[in-house]
Protein backbone atom coordinates (compact mmCIF):
# COMPACT_ATOMS: atom_id res chain seq x y z
CA UNK A 1 0.00 0.00 0.00
CA UNK A 2 1.42 3.35 -1.02
CA UNK A 3 1.35 6.59 1.00
CA UNK A 4 -1.18 7.87 -1.55
CA UNK A 5 -3.56 5.13 -0.43
CA UNK A 6 -3.32 5.97 3.27
CA UNK A 7 -2.70 9.74 3.33
CA UNK A 8 -5.99 11.45 4.08
CA UNK A 9 -6.76 15.07 3.31
CA UNK A 10 -6.49 15.77 7.04
CA UNK A 11 -2.98 14.28 7.15
CA UNK A 12 -1.97 16.26 4.07
CA UNK A 13 -3.18 19.49 5.71
CA UNK A 14 -1.27 18.62 8.88
CA UNK A 15 1.89 18.02 6.86
CA UNK A 16 1.38 21.39 5.15
CA UNK A 17 1.16 23.10 8.55
CA UNK A 18 4.30 21.33 9.75
CA UNK A 19 6.23 22.25 6.58
CA UNK A 20 4.77 25.68 5.86
CA UNK A 21 7.90 26.97 4.08
CA UNK A 22 8.35 24.06 1.66
CA UNK A 23 7.15 24.64 -1.89
CA UNK A 24 4.01 22.73 -2.87
CA UNK A 25 5.73 20.66 -5.53
CA UNK A 26 8.50 19.62 -3.13
CA UNK A 27 6.11 18.85 -0.26
CA UNK A 28 3.89 16.75 -2.53
CA UNK A 29 6.92 14.74 -3.63
CA UNK A 30 7.97 14.30 0.00
CA UNK A 31 4.49 13.05 0.91
CA UNK A 32 4.18 10.75 -2.08
CA UNK A 33 1.11 12.51 -3.49
CA UNK A 34 0.59 14.69 -6.56
CA UNK A 35 0.68 18.46 -6.24
CA UNK A 36 -2.97 18.63 -7.30
CA UNK A 37 -3.92 16.28 -4.44
CA UNK A 38 -2.00 18.49 -2.02
CA UNK A 39 -3.96 21.54 -3.22
CA UNK A 40 -7.27 19.66 -3.27
CA UNK A 41 -6.83 18.68 0.37
CA UNK A 42 -7.33 22.37 1.23
CA UNK A 43 -10.65 22.83 -0.61
CA UNK A 44 -12.88 24.89 1.65
CA UNK A 45 -9.83 26.31 3.43
CA UNK A 46 -8.71 28.94 0.97
CA UNK A 47 -9.04 26.66 -2.06
CA UNK A 48 -11.99 26.41 -4.48
CA UNK A 49 -12.29 23.84 -7.23
CA UNK A 50 -12.88 25.55 -10.58
CA UNK A 51 -13.26 24.53 -14.21
CA UNK A 52 -10.12 23.85 -16.23
CA UNK A 53 -11.91 24.69 -19.50
CA UNK A 54 -9.91 27.36 -21.32
CA UNK A 55 -13.01 28.83 -22.95
CA UNK A 56 -14.22 29.87 -19.51
CA UNK A 57 -10.83 30.42 -17.88
CA UNK A 58 -9.18 32.85 -20.28
CA UNK A 59 -11.91 35.55 -20.37
CA UNK A 60 -12.20 35.28 -16.58
CA UNK A 61 -8.43 35.67 -16.04
CA UNK A 62 -8.44 38.66 -18.38
CA UNK A 63 -10.76 40.39 -15.91
CA UNK A 64 -7.95 40.30 -13.34
CA UNK A 65 -5.74 42.63 -15.42
CA UNK A 66 -1.98 42.37 -14.96
CA UNK A 67 -0.95 38.99 -13.57
CA UNK A 68 2.04 36.68 -13.62
CA UNK A 69 1.86 33.63 -15.91
CA UNK A 70 3.91 30.65 -14.69
CA UNK A 71 4.66 27.46 -16.59
CA UNK A 72 7.11 24.82 -15.47
CA UNK A 73 8.45 21.34 -15.88
CA UNK A 74 10.52 19.37 -13.38
CA UNK A 75 13.67 21.35 -14.19
CA UNK A 76 12.69 24.83 -15.35
CA UNK A 77 10.22 27.58 -14.45
CA UNK A 78 9.27 30.54 -16.67
CA UNK A 79 7.34 33.54 -15.34
CA UNK A 80 5.99 36.39 -17.48
CA UNK A 81 4.00 39.43 -16.39
CA UNK A 82 1.12 40.66 -18.55
CA UNK A 83 -2.58 40.24 -19.31
CA UNK A 84 -4.46 37.32 -20.86
CA UNK A 85 -5.60 39.33 -23.85
CA UNK A 86 -5.89 37.93 -27.40
CA UNK A 87 -6.80 34.35 -26.59
CA UNK A 88 -7.42 32.11 -29.60
CA UNK A 89 -9.08 28.76 -28.92
CA UNK A 90 -8.60 25.54 -30.82
CA UNK A 91 -9.76 21.97 -30.42
CA UNK A 92 -6.24 20.57 -30.13
CA UNK A 93 -4.16 23.69 -29.45
CA UNK A 94 -5.01 27.17 -28.19
CA UNK A 95 -2.83 30.24 -27.80
CA UNK A 96 -2.35 33.66 -26.30
CA UNK A 97 -0.03 36.00 -28.18
CA UNK A 98 -0.06 39.65 -27.15
CA UNK A 99 3.56 40.76 -26.78
CA UNK A 100 3.64 40.15 -23.02
CA UNK A 101 2.09 36.71 -22.59
CA UNK A 102 2.94 34.21 -25.32
CA UNK A 103 1.67 30.66 -24.79
CA UNK A 104 0.68 27.53 -26.68
CA UNK A 105 -1.83 25.45 -24.73
CA UNK A 106 -3.11 21.91 -25.29
CA UNK A 107 -6.64 21.54 -23.86
CA UNK A 108 -6.69 17.78 -23.32
CA UNK A 109 -4.09 18.16 -20.57
CA UNK A 110 -6.07 20.85 -18.69
CA UNK A 111 -8.01 18.59 -16.31
CA UNK A 112 -8.14 19.96 -12.73
CA UNK A 113 -8.50 23.61 -11.74
CA UNK A 114 -8.25 25.45 -8.43
CA UNK A 115 -8.52 29.02 -7.18
CA UNK A 116 -6.09 29.36 -4.28
CA UNK A 117 -5.81 31.93 -1.51
CA UNK A 118 -2.77 31.47 0.70
CA UNK A 119 -1.58 33.58 3.61
CA UNK A 120 2.18 34.21 3.38
CA UNK A 121 4.80 36.52 4.87
CA UNK A 122 4.00 38.88 2.00
CA UNK A 123 0.28 38.88 2.71
CA UNK A 124 -2.60 37.06 1.03
CA UNK A 125 -1.48 35.50 -2.24
CA UNK A 126 -4.10 34.59 -4.87
CA UNK A 127 -3.64 32.24 -7.82
CA UNK A 128 -5.40 30.13 -10.44
CA UNK A 129 -3.77 26.70 -10.76
CA UNK A 130 -4.29 24.09 -13.48
CA UNK A 131 -3.16 20.45 -13.34
CA UNK A 132 -3.23 17.47 -15.68
CA UNK A 133 -4.79 14.04 -15.11
CA UNK A 134 -1.72 12.89 -13.17
CA UNK A 135 -1.96 15.90 -10.85
CA UNK A 136 1.12 17.64 -12.26
CA UNK A 137 1.02 21.43 -12.61
CA UNK A 138 0.32 22.62 -16.16
CA UNK A 139 -0.04 26.37 -15.64
CA UNK A 140 -0.49 28.89 -12.81
CA UNK A 141 -1.68 32.49 -12.77
CA UNK A 142 -0.56 34.61 -9.82
CA UNK A 143 -2.13 37.94 -8.94
CA UNK A 144 0.24 40.88 -8.48
CA UNK A 145 -0.04 44.25 -6.72
CA UNK A 146 -1.29 45.78 -9.98
CA UNK A 147 -3.97 43.11 -10.51
CA UNK A 148 -7.66 44.05 -10.31
CA UNK A 149 -8.19 42.22 -7.04
CA UNK A 150 -11.78 43.51 -6.82
CA UNK A 151 -12.63 41.07 -9.64
CA UNK A 152 -11.23 38.04 -7.80
CA UNK A 153 -14.37 36.91 -5.95
CA UNK A 154 -16.49 37.27 -9.08
CA UNK A 155 -13.98 35.33 -11.17
CA UNK A 156 -13.82 32.49 -8.65
CA UNK A 157 -17.61 32.31 -8.44
CA UNK A 158 -17.94 32.28 -12.23
CA UNK A 159 -15.44 29.43 -12.54
CA UNK A 160 -16.56 27.42 -9.51
CA UNK A 161 -17.73 23.85 -10.20
CA UNK A 162 -20.26 21.78 -8.27
CA UNK A 163 -17.73 19.23 -7.00
CA UNK A 164 -16.01 20.80 -3.98
CA UNK A 165 -14.60 17.61 -2.43
CA UNK A 166 -11.16 17.74 -0.80
CA UNK A 167 -9.94 14.48 -2.33
CA UNK A 168 -8.78 13.90 -5.87
CA UNK A 169 -8.15 10.80 -7.95
CA UNK A 170 -5.24 11.01 -10.35
CA UNK A 171 -4.00 8.84 -13.20
CA UNK A 172 -0.57 7.35 -13.61
CA UNK A 173 1.89 9.82 -15.11
CA UNK A 174 2.82 9.16 -18.75
CA UNK A 175 6.58 8.56 -18.83
CA UNK A 176 8.84 10.64 -21.06
CA UNK A 177 9.67 8.89 -24.30
CA UNK A 178 13.43 8.17 -24.46
CA UNK A 179 15.43 9.08 -27.58
CA UNK A 180 13.92 7.19 -30.51
CA UNK A 181 15.60 6.90 -33.88
CA UNK A 182 16.80 4.49 -36.54
CA UNK A 183 20.46 4.90 -37.58
CA UNK A 184 19.66 3.00 -40.78
CA UNK A 185 17.45 5.94 -41.82
CA UNK A 186 20.10 8.62 -41.18
CA UNK A 187 20.43 9.57 -44.86
CA UNK A 188 16.65 9.75 -45.21
CA UNK A 189 16.46 11.93 -42.10
CA UNK A 190 19.05 14.38 -43.44
CA UNK A 191 17.34 14.51 -46.83
CA UNK A 192 13.99 15.32 -45.21
CA UNK A 193 15.68 17.81 -42.89
CA UNK A 194 17.02 19.68 -45.92
CA UNK A 195 13.45 20.15 -47.17
CA UNK A 196 12.22 21.98 -44.05
CA UNK A 197 10.80 25.46 -44.61
CA UNK A 198 9.37 26.02 -41.12
CA UNK A 199 10.41 24.84 -37.65
CA UNK A 200 6.88 23.55 -37.02
CA UNK A 201 7.45 20.93 -39.73
CA UNK A 202 10.21 19.28 -37.71
CA UNK A 203 8.09 17.13 -35.41
CA UNK A 204 5.87 16.10 -38.32
CA UNK A 205 9.04 14.95 -40.06
CA UNK A 206 10.29 12.94 -37.09
CA UNK A 207 6.90 11.27 -36.60
CA UNK A 208 6.86 10.30 -40.27
CA UNK A 209 10.28 8.68 -39.81
CA UNK A 210 9.17 7.01 -36.53
CA UNK A 211 11.66 9.05 -34.52
CA UNK A 212 11.39 11.77 -31.89
CA UNK A 213 13.21 15.06 -31.40
CA UNK A 214 16.17 13.84 -29.36
CA UNK A 215 16.48 10.62 -31.33
CA UNK A 216 16.76 12.64 -34.55
CA UNK A 217 19.46 14.84 -33.02
CA UNK A 218 21.47 11.76 -32.06
CA UNK A 219 21.36 10.42 -35.60
CA UNK A 220 21.55 13.49 -37.85
CA UNK A 221 24.93 14.79 -36.72
CA UNK A 222 26.57 18.00 -37.93
CA UNK A 223 25.70 20.38 -39.48
CA UNK A 224 22.12 19.62 -38.39
CA UNK A 225 22.68 18.88 -34.68
CA UNK A 226 25.90 19.43 -32.71
CA UNK A 227 26.32 18.18 -29.17
CA UNK A 228 27.49 20.64 -26.51
CA UNK A 229 28.69 20.16 -22.94
CA UNK A 230 26.08 20.31 -20.20
CA UNK A 231 27.34 23.69 -18.96
CA UNK A 232 26.73 25.27 -22.38
CA UNK A 233 23.31 26.67 -21.37
CA UNK A 234 24.81 28.55 -18.45
CA UNK A 235 27.52 29.99 -20.70
CA UNK A 236 24.90 30.84 -23.33
CA UNK A 237 22.76 32.76 -20.85
CA UNK A 238 25.68 34.84 -19.62
CA UNK A 239 26.78 35.61 -23.18
CA UNK A 240 23.24 36.50 -24.26
CA UNK A 241 22.99 38.92 -21.33
CA UNK A 242 26.40 40.41 -22.08
CA UNK A 243 25.60 41.01 -25.75
CA UNK A 244 21.93 42.01 -25.11
CA UNK A 245 20.93 39.95 -28.15
CA UNK A 246 17.13 39.43 -28.40
CA UNK A 247 16.32 35.76 -27.93
CA UNK A 248 13.33 33.45 -27.61
CA UNK A 249 13.10 31.11 -24.63
CA UNK A 250 10.62 28.21 -24.72
CA UNK A 251 9.73 26.34 -21.51
CA UNK A 252 6.91 23.86 -21.25
CA UNK A 253 5.24 20.65 -20.22
CA UNK A 254 2.78 18.44 -22.12
CA UNK A 255 -0.09 20.92 -21.58
CA UNK A 256 1.49 24.35 -21.99
CA UNK A 257 4.50 26.04 -23.59
CA UNK A 258 5.34 29.57 -22.46
CA UNK A 259 7.66 31.82 -24.45
CA UNK A 260 9.80 34.87 -23.72
CA UNK A 261 10.97 37.06 -26.60
CA UNK A 262 13.53 39.80 -26.06
CA UNK A 263 16.92 40.35 -24.47
CA UNK A 264 17.87 39.09 -21.03
CA UNK A 265 19.82 41.23 -18.60
CA UNK A 266 20.35 39.87 -15.11
CA UNK A 267 21.65 36.30 -14.86
CA UNK A 268 22.13 35.04 -11.30
CA UNK A 269 23.30 31.68 -9.96
CA UNK A 270 21.69 30.35 -6.76
CA UNK A 271 22.88 26.90 -5.77
CA UNK A 272 21.93 24.44 -8.52
CA UNK A 273 19.73 27.07 -10.21
CA UNK A 274 20.72 29.47 -12.99
CA UNK A 275 18.21 32.32 -13.08
CA UNK A 276 17.15 35.28 -15.17
CA UNK A 277 15.69 38.00 -12.93
CA UNK A 278 14.46 40.75 -15.24
CA UNK A 279 11.49 43.13 -15.03
CA UNK A 280 8.45 41.20 -16.25
CA UNK A 281 10.43 37.99 -16.88
CA UNK A 282 11.96 35.39 -14.58
CA UNK A 283 13.54 32.07 -15.53
CA UNK A 284 14.75 29.43 -13.07
CA UNK A 285 16.65 26.43 -14.51
CA UNK A 286 18.20 23.50 -12.63
CA UNK A 287 21.71 23.16 -14.03
CA UNK A 288 22.20 19.79 -12.36
CA UNK A 289 19.20 18.33 -14.22
CA UNK A 290 20.76 18.93 -17.64
CA UNK A 291 21.90 15.64 -19.20
CA UNK A 292 22.31 16.68 -22.85
CA UNK A 293 22.61 19.96 -24.76
CA UNK A 294 22.36 20.32 -28.54
CA UNK A 295 22.90 23.18 -30.94
CA UNK A 296 20.46 22.63 -33.79
CA UNK A 297 19.94 24.27 -37.18
CA UNK A 298 16.68 23.97 -39.09
CA UNK A 299 16.05 25.70 -42.40
CA UNK A 300 13.10 28.09 -42.73
CA UNK A 301 11.86 30.57 -45.33
CA UNK A 302 13.34 33.36 -43.19
CA UNK A 303 16.73 31.70 -42.93
CA UNK A 304 18.30 29.17 -40.57
CA UNK A 305 16.58 28.74 -37.19
CA UNK A 306 19.39 28.06 -34.74
CA UNK A 307 18.57 26.75 -31.29
CA UNK A 308 20.32 25.53 -28.17
CA UNK A 309 18.23 22.90 -26.39
CA UNK A 310 18.67 21.28 -22.98
CA UNK A 311 17.33 17.81 -22.12
CA UNK A 312 17.06 15.91 -18.85
CA UNK A 313 18.22 12.34 -18.24
CA UNK A 314 14.85 10.93 -19.38
CA UNK A 315 14.91 12.84 -22.67
CA UNK A 316 12.47 15.64 -21.82
CA UNK A 317 13.32 19.02 -23.31
CA UNK A 318 13.93 21.31 -20.32
CA UNK A 319 14.24 24.55 -22.29
CA UNK A 320 14.94 25.77 -25.81
CA UNK A 321 16.72 28.99 -26.77
CA UNK A 322 16.25 30.47 -30.27
CA UNK A 323 17.15 33.64 -32.11
CA UNK A 324 14.50 36.09 -33.34
CA UNK A 325 14.24 35.31 -37.06
CA UNK A 326 11.90 38.19 -37.91
CA UNK A 327 14.76 40.58 -36.99
CA UNK A 328 17.66 39.76 -39.37
CA UNK A 329 20.21 41.71 -37.31
CA UNK A 330 19.17 39.94 -34.11
CA UNK A 331 19.24 36.56 -35.89
CA UNK A 332 22.78 37.21 -37.15
CA UNK A 333 23.90 38.29 -33.69
CA UNK A 334 22.36 35.17 -32.17
CA UNK A 335 24.10 32.95 -34.74
CA UNK A 336 27.45 34.45 -33.66
CA UNK A 337 26.67 33.86 -29.98
CA UNK A 338 25.85 30.19 -30.64
CA UNK A 339 28.94 29.78 -32.85
CA UNK A 340 31.09 31.16 -30.03
CA UNK A 341 29.49 28.75 -27.55
CA UNK A 342 30.13 25.84 -29.92
CA UNK A 343 33.82 26.75 -30.09
CA UNK A 344 34.20 26.53 -26.32
CA UNK A 345 31.50 24.00 -25.37
CA UNK A 346 31.23 21.71 -28.39
CA UNK A 347 31.84 17.99 -27.86
CA UNK A 348 31.71 14.91 -30.03
CA UNK A 349 28.29 13.26 -30.02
Amino acid sequence: MTMEDVLSSEKIRAARRDDAKLRERDLAEKLGVSEAQLVAAHVGQGVTRITADMEALMPAILRLGEVMALTRNASCVIEKVGTYDKFTSGQHASMIVNGEIDMRMFPRHWVHGFAVEKQTDKGLQRSIQIFDAAGDAIHKVHLRPASIVEEWDGVVEALRIADQSDTLSVERRTPTEPPKGDPARADELRAEWDKLTDTHQFLQMTRKLKMNRLGAYHIAGAPYARRLSTDAVEALMYQAAETAVPIMVFVGNPGCIEIHTGPITRVVEMGPWINVLDPGFDLHLRKDHIAEVWAVTKSTRRGPAISVEAFDAEGWVIAQFFGVLKDPDAAAQWAKVVADIELTKGIDA
